[in-house]
């Protein structure tokens, strides 16, 4: 024991170290020195673990980390490949005039922009916005030929997928255009519809693609020079919508039976060497009378 002032303390001896369990201060500072050594401890220990780590410990981790990685990518696809299908899935219908018009749909996706101005039982007339296109010419002299638009379609779809300079992918749109062309070749429109007109003199079609309205005319332009981009000007149509596959029997029938109605309009009047334009809305695996296409013919007021 130890007498100072007073005050008594008592010393404990372990080795060379001294320690007095009623100095308040050296407990501290031996308790802040033990969480030093502690912690030096500990990043040695794990600075061994991470040294030794075995060619095993590191393909698996690498595994489970690209598994996580893949199972993320693998959601994200599946939540697009959702928000695709449901375009089609829950369609979305023009307003109908019969029975047959009342079955078809088309699927939700952006369109040429229109205002109808006119409903007759027959036909409807409409005033169309501008729009731009992706145009190819196709070989053969039908327009409704598969071997000659699937090789159209296959063209302007890989322009819109990415075959661009840019390299970028956008978005489809309805309707797909087919149709006869004047010879000194009028412009055509893809988005939804498909479009693939004639050029007479030449006896070839044209098919087009409407393009997405956000690009405006700042369309990344194609790799292929088989294609080419076009705006189309806004027009007056009259439009008779019909079901079923399209053949060029039935785009006879039904360009005829339309003019033949629109001679006894009143306010509107075909224009003079205007061409038939065929839409057609709907993906090949669309039951037929489910499916929605259109002749039209450019159209102007009586004078």
């Amino acid at each position: 024991m130890l007498v100072c002032q007073g005050q008594c303390y008592r010393l404990q001896c372990y080795g060379n170290t001294f320690t007095s369990s009623t100095t308040p201060k050296a407990k501290r500072a031996s308790t802040a020195n033990a969480t030093i050594v502690m912690m030096a401890t500990e990043r040695s220990v794990v600075t061994r673990q991470r040294r030794t780590m075995s060619a095993f410990e590191a393909r698996l981790s690498l595994v489970l980390a690209l598994a996580s990685q893949a199972s993320t990518v693998s959601q994200r696809l599946v939540m697009d490949v959702a928000s695709e299908t449901a375009k089609y899935v829950f369609p979305k219908r023009f307003e109908s005039r019969n029975l047959e018009e009342a079955l078809m749909s088309v699927p939700d996706l952006e369109t040429v922009k229109f205002s109808a101005l006119k409903r007759t039982d027959q036909y409807e007339i409409r005033e169309v916005e501008p729009y731009f296109i992706a145009v190819a010419t196709m070989p053969g002299k039908s327009g409704f030929d598969f071997s000659g638009a699937s090789q159209s379609f296959n063209v302007l779809a890989e322009y819109l997928f990415g075959k661009n300079a840019v390299s970028e992918k956008m978005e489809m749109t309805t309707p797909v255009l087919t149709r006869m062309a004047q010879s000194d070749g009028e412009k055509m429109e893809m988005t939804t519809p498909v479009i693939t007109k004639q050029v007479r003199d030449k006896e070839k079609w044209e098919m087009s693609f409407v393009m997405p309205s956000k690009y405006g005319s700042n369309l990344p332009l194609p790799k292929d020079p088989s294609v080419r981009i076009e705006e189309v000007p806004s027009k007056t149509v009259a439009v008779a919508a019909f079901s079923g596959f399209v053949t060029d029997e039935e785009v006879k029938v039904k360009e005829s039976a339309l003019r033949d109605a629109l001679r006894v309009d009143p306010e509107f009047q075909v224009k003079e060497d205007a061409s038939v334009e065929v839409a057609q809305y709907n993906p090949p695996f669309t039951l037929p009378f489910m499916r929605r296409n259109e002749v039209a013919l450019e159209v102007e007021r009586k004078q």
